[in-house]
């Protein structure tokens, strides 16, 4: 890992806004209401876990001036904020649908792992003086961990209006994750 000391004066801007944007989600999908549906629960980790994605993207766009990169985030806060949208106009319906207790419990210590990986690869990625592959190393996790966490909750019964949403998620940021793992070997910090 480089020395934080040697980064430039935006690096080290863009880093701890960074920080701040990751302790806040942290803190909300650790401490939200969750109940005995599963679709809420989803819902009510994913919509901050969203939130931190669209900040992301915005902290970038106010560093980078590589097109294909602020393509990329333009296209996060876009999808993401939709997904909220949709996410939150289904919270009342899909909280009625309750799980028995034995999926509640194989779903929640699903999530639990997939939490513990996503905030500590987020946490302790690389570190380098290009906010670019910043970006990228601390996006590829959060994605793959919202990937994770959607096909975690299509193995239970959910409400049918989330499942087009959890789909949608799988695949959005499984590509977002090829696309930034081709970005990052362009700019030499390959994976």
């Amino acid at each position: 890992m480089a020395n934080n000391e040697s980064f430039c004066f935006d690096t080290k801007e863009y880093l701890v806004t960074f920080y701040c944007i990751l302790d806040k989600m942290v803190q909300e999908m650790t401490t939200a209401n969750l109940t005995e549906s599963i679709s809420n629960n989803f819902i009510v980790q994913m919509i901050p876990h969203h939130q931190a994605a669209i900040q992301m993207a915005e902290n970038l766009l106010k560093y980078s001036d590589w097109c294909p990169l602020k393509t990329m985030a333009e296209q996060i806060i876009e999808e993401q904020k939709k997904e909220i949208a949709d996410m939150e106009a289904l919270l009342g319906s899909c909280c009625e649908l309750i799980n028995c207790d034995k999926e509640l419990c194989l779903y929640d210590r699903r999530v639990c792992q997939i939490l513990e990986v996503m905030f500590t690869d987020m946490e302790f990625s690389r570190q380098t003086d290009s906010i670019d592959a910043n970006f990228m190393l601390e996006m590829i996790p959060h994605h793959l961990g919202a990937v994770s966490m959607a096909e975690n909750a299509l193995h239970y019964e959910v409400c049918d209006g989330l499942v087009p949403i959890l789909e949608s998620i799988i695949t959005s940021q499984k590509r977002g994750v090829r696309q930034m793992q081709f970005l990052l070997r362009r700019i030499g910090y390959g994976m």
